[in-house]
């Protein structure tokens, strides 16, 4: 049997007519950035995520880095965030003129360590960009309490994290701003790139908006030296069709999820904890082995596909050599040990069971 890490195929033939119809639907309205499709999307994320305003831009880099625009980080300042993430977090931080720090992340939930803040704290810290990280929470009340008791802005990443949940609270809701990536193969993704923020604050969603029109909110009026940073028509109508089934597929997740944290007893395989008062969306369930380059090859050539999510750290990519960011120990476990496992919509029962069937029958070499 061949499983693939993920497909969208599935997912798809079920919504097919939809996503026509949402297509044709823009196609005859004739107008594509910027209409009626993309203010409606705004409009109905922001009440699925129970915050007062969506700005739609064209990436999620863009959200992070328009974010810490809007808030005034910039040459000089420092942002805080951890060591384990896509390097994207890193450069909207860099592209707004900041210097990044890391941390390193808790050992069992791998998402940003409170704990650690106050010894990467210095004069020069402006904003902490926690990240929920594979679709779980982070520790968002203790970091956003650190960050009130010193003055810092809080940029939540919920790049991964679309449903996901902290006491009962939508993620992107607690900070100054939330940052969403919608891209393909997230939970909530387009058929391209997609970005969005989250706020309750209407001037900050004015500025965002503005910045990514070019530093305008009246036409051929430039207040600041803004970029283009636009969600399409057509990916909007895409991401309304989606948005409606979101939860049926975070339901599903959770179902696969389950069955693999019940089935899998393999000593040599330590999986994903759920950390109290959050839910867990499961954009990526992220097992870890000691010999994990050793599973890896073993279970593609059992024909299961999996990928790796980070084999290599922030610190040690190559254009961030020159500011010699630490090397920390969690970090560094991750990305030696971490292994995804297969997760996507309409996976099958039986497939579930070969993963599960596989995992258990691994040995070490």
């Amino acid at each position: 049997m061949n499983v693939p890490f993920a497909t969208m195929d599935r997912m798809h033939a079920a919504v097919r007519q939809q996503m026509m119809d949402a297509f044709a639907q823009s196609y005859d309205h004739g107008w594509f950035i910027r209409g009626n499709q993309c203010e409606a999307f705004e409009r109905e994320f922001a009440a699925y995520c129970g915050a007062g305003y969506c700005v739609a831009l064209a990436t999620g880099l863009d959200a992070l880095y328009l974010s810490l625009r809007a808030l005034g980080v910039g040459e000089g300042d420092e942002v805080i965030i951890p060591g384990n993430t896509f390097v994207a977090t890193a450069l909207a931080v860099s592209y707004a003129g900041a210097r990044v720090v890391t941390v390193d992340p808790d050992p069992l939930t791998f998402n940003m360590n409170p704990a650690l803040l106050e010894a990467a704290l210095t004069a020069r810290t402006k904003a902490i960009i926690p990240v929920h990280l594979y679709g779980q929470a982070a520790q968002i009340d203790a970091i956003c309490a650190f960050a009130k008791k010193h003055g810092l802005y809080v940029v939540e990443d919920a790049a991964q994290a679309h449903g996901a949940y902290f006491k009962g609270q939508h993620v992107g809701t607690f900070g100054d701003v939330g940052c969403f990536s919608f891209y393909p193969g997230k939970n909530l993704g387009a058929l391209g790139d997609g970005g969005a923020i989250i706020t309750n604050d209407e001037k900050l969603a004015q500025k965002i908006q503005a910045l990514g029109n070019y530093g305008s909110q009246q036409k051929y009026y430039h207040v600041e030296k803004g970029t283009n940073s636009r969600l399409d028509e057509i990916q909007a109508a895409f991401l309304r069709v989606k948005l409606a089934h979101l939860d049926e597929y975070g339901a599903e997740r959770n179902a696969i999820a389950a069955r693999y944290l019940e089935g899998i007893h393999n000593p040599l395989i330590t999986l994903p904890t759920i950390a109290p008062d959050r839910n867990h969306v499961w954009h990526i369930f992220a097992a870890r082995c000691q010999t994990r380059d050793h599973l890896r090859d073993y279970l593609t050539n059992c024909g299961i596909g999996t990928l790796i999510h980070y084999p290599i750290p922030v610190a040690d990519q190559p254009c961030y050599a020159s500011e010699q960011l630490p090397r920390t120990p969690v970090t560094a476990l991750c990305a030696q040990q971490e292994i995804s496992l297969p997760m996507f919509i309409g996976m099958t029962d039986a497939e579930i069971d070969y993963v599960i069937e596989k995992l258990n029958a691994y040995t070490a070499p």
